[in-house]
């Protein structure tokens, strides 16, 4: 995967913005505020998944103007390939000219792991962000799971709309067992998705947290299902969520709120099998945060075949010596975009290409201090 051309119309501050990055490392310095973050927000969109940032469209239009627009030319596949997202009241895409019925539709076409200073809330928040983690890194290798995850979403809204009005005895009973079936269908698809990848990206992220602590330490990663089952097929799942649902029919209804089902799930992390987020410290949490985007990124490259896209935003000076090393090593011949305040603090940053953004607009640096706007 390698993307060779990019390009923005009034996307943030990004008001009439391109460039072609070298098929290497990127490196994207200046001061903040001037629009490094907003590069590599628009690249992830390509995913197909929502934006790192937000979830509203209009947060992502620059001011002035009604909509914005992103395009990239990119090499995925074994072929060139073009991509266009058009965001105005909602987005939509276009795939080698061809539109899209829905943005998710690019997911699995441009393969891309994406880090930022938010990547630590995979370990340090709650269970809501350990699912968020969970199902953008599920959905990039199994695009089904975006659907089944947003029919489960609309399902259980709905349900909690009956439980409200069945607490106000505005509705029969009744009538809950035919979203109770549907919930606990999609309910254990995606309790075994999760599950499978939890136990694909364990198994990598150890061996990564080992190389990163220089064998100091284990990780251990293991999925926490709400609704624990025998076995863990999708329909031994979907009869435990459903028995939970019928158990917990009465309190739901007193509380106007489902209180079983994937929505609930839960990750852990733990360090030499103590709790990373209550016992770790900052460089440890980072460490584990840092072995399961790798871990990540390393499964989906096996899924798609290429390595994806890496995106680093402002994460690496935040890294030591040792700990930069091992991520560029682990990056090797991949197609790397890292943003950065202060370059000199980057190991091998006067290797690839290096571009300073001053308001919206690049200015690429060359070896003999020469400058050339892009």
């Amino acid at each position: 995967m390698r993307i060779d051309a990019f390009r923005a119309e009034n996307f943030r501050n990004l008001a009439a913005f391109g460039f072609e990055p070298c098929g290497g490392v990127n490196l994207i310095h200046g001061e903040n505020g001037q629009g490094k973050t907003n590069i590599i927000e628009a690249l992830w969109m390509f995913t197909g998944c929502q934006s790192f940032r937000t979830h509203r469209s209009g947060e992502l239009i620059g001011q002035g103007g009604p909509g914005a627009k992103i395009e990239t030319s990119f090499f995925a596949k074994g072929r060139p390939q073009t991509a266009q997202i058009n965001i105005e009241n909602k987005r939509e895409a276009k795939l080698n000219g061809i539109a899209q019925r829905t943005p998710r539709n690019l997911l699995g076409e441009f393969p891309a792991v994406v880090f930022s200073p938010d990547s630590l809330s995979v370990v340090k928040d709650g269970p809501s962000e350990k699912r968020r983690f969970m199902d953008i890194a599920v959905s990039q290798i199994k695009p089904v799971y975006a659907a089944v995850l947003s029919r489960y979403l609309k399902t259980l809204a709905q349900r909690n709309a009956l439980l409200k009005m069945l607490a106000e005895r505005r509705q029969d009973p009744r009538l809950l067992a035919a979203y109770d079936e549907q919930l606990a269908a999609l309910g254990g698809r995606l309790a075994v998705y999760r599950h499978e990848y939890i136990d694909a990206l364990a198994e990598k992220a150890a061996v990564i947290h080992r190389g990163i602590s220089s064998g100091s330490e284990a990780l251990t990663v293991k999925y926490l299902p709400c609704v624990r089952c025998e076995g863990g097929t999708q329909q031994q799942y979907a009869d435990a969520i459903a028995a939970a649902l019928l158990k917990s029919r009465e309190s739901d209804i007193r509380r106007q709120a489902t209180s079983a089902g994937p929505h609930k799930d839960d990750l852990q992390v733990c360090i030499n099998s103590s709790c990373a987020r209550s016992y770790g410290s900052q460089g440890q949490q980072r460490s584990c945060a840092l072995a399961l985007k790798l871990g990540e990124a390393a499964i989906i490259g096996e899924s798609a075949g290429e390595p994806p896209v890496a995106l680093l935003d402002d994460v690496m000076s935040e890294l030591d010596a040792g700990r930069q090393a091992y991520v560029f090593g682990s990056f090797e011949n991949w197609q790397v975009f890292i943003t950065c305040c202060d370059p000199s603090a980057l190991l091998r940053a006067s290797k690839g290409a290096d571009f300073e953004i001053r308001a919206g607009s690049l200015v690429k640096q060359t070896n003999k201090g020469n400058q050339n706007k892009e």
